[in-house]
């Protein structure tokens, strides 16, 4: 299938560093190791499964419908709003969320925004991911975000881990030798705890607010959120309001109703 094609080469490449540098922690003098040698398998098996949780919640938001519109019928059920509200709007403000895409053609919801990687339109587009290979969008942002919660305490777990078997020796070159194994592991542990630890704040920052990526770069390009003003959000309901909306709700939200709602308000 093409979704394993795709990115095959990215989830190998992840699949191999997470499970190479759970092998250099294991096999070296670590805290890790040591635990082992003492009969204390407690950590060693936490440690285990959090790396293996890691994988698979790689793996789900990668493969997973990240909300990809696949027909003009599935679009023009969200399309539909009160008219009462559509016609208390401005008159140039009636149609925004109604637009045909300019690469594949179909009607496109509001906050959905074409894909050139994926070749589709993605529903709440938030961005496409080169490391997962995939889109973040409606149906799998709160994955993504929650694959970030797993991978930070993996990466940092096993940074601290790496730490723990770091060696003194007489020369630098001799120290080099017998901790290179262990400097790789905290090189790859400290760069991924360091990107990670970003890309969660930013995007639980995102949520709390009701954005996206897309939205919160480039608002100047984005025809439904020309009329607001700068710090205007018209899907900000609040950050409990957002970040519950965002964890708990897991059906097609019509943001056209959201957005006559906030915008009929403001009127």
């Amino acid at each position: 299938m093409k979704i394993f094609r795709s990115g095959c080469l990215m989830r190998t490449t992840h699949v191999i560093l997470s499970w190479l540098t759970t092998l250099v922690l294991f096999l070296h003098n670590t805290d890790l190791r040591k635990c082992e040698e003492s009969g204390e398998l407690l950590q060693p098996v936490l440690f285990g499964l959090v790396v293996l949780l890691s994988v698979l919640m790689y793996f789900t938001v990668s493969l997973m419908d990240p909300g990809f519109v696949l027909s003009d019928s599935e679009s023009q059920s969200t399309l539909e709003y009160d008219e009462e509200q559509e016609k208390m709007l401005p008159h140039s403000e009636r149609s925004q969320g109604h637009r045909r895409c300019g690469y594949c053609l179909l009607l496109q919801p509001m906050r959905a925004r074409h894909c050139k990687e994926c070749k589709q339109c993605v529903r709440r587009y938030d961005h496409h991911c080169p490391w997962i290979e995939n889109c973040v969008g409606e149906r799998n942002h709160k994955w993504f975000l929650l694959y970030l919660c797993v991978q930070l305490l993996a990466v940092s777990w096993g940074l601290q881990y790496a730490w723990s078997g770091i060696t003194f020796a007489s020369t630098w070159q001799q120290w080099f030798i017998q901790n290179s194994f262990l400097l790789g592991a905290l090189g790859v542990t400290g760069i991924f705890s360091v990107v990670v630890l970003l890309l969660l704040c930013i995007h639980l920052y995102l949520a709390a607010i009701n954005t996206t990526t897309w939205e919160f770069m480039s608002p100047h390009r984005i025809t439904y959120l020309k009329p607001c003003d700068s710090e205007e959000n018209p899907f900000d309901r609040g950050v409990i309001c957002n970040l519950w909306d965002f964890f708990c709700v897991c059906q097609t939200v019509a943001w056209e109703r959201v957005y006559s709602r906030r915008t009929k308000d403001a009127v």
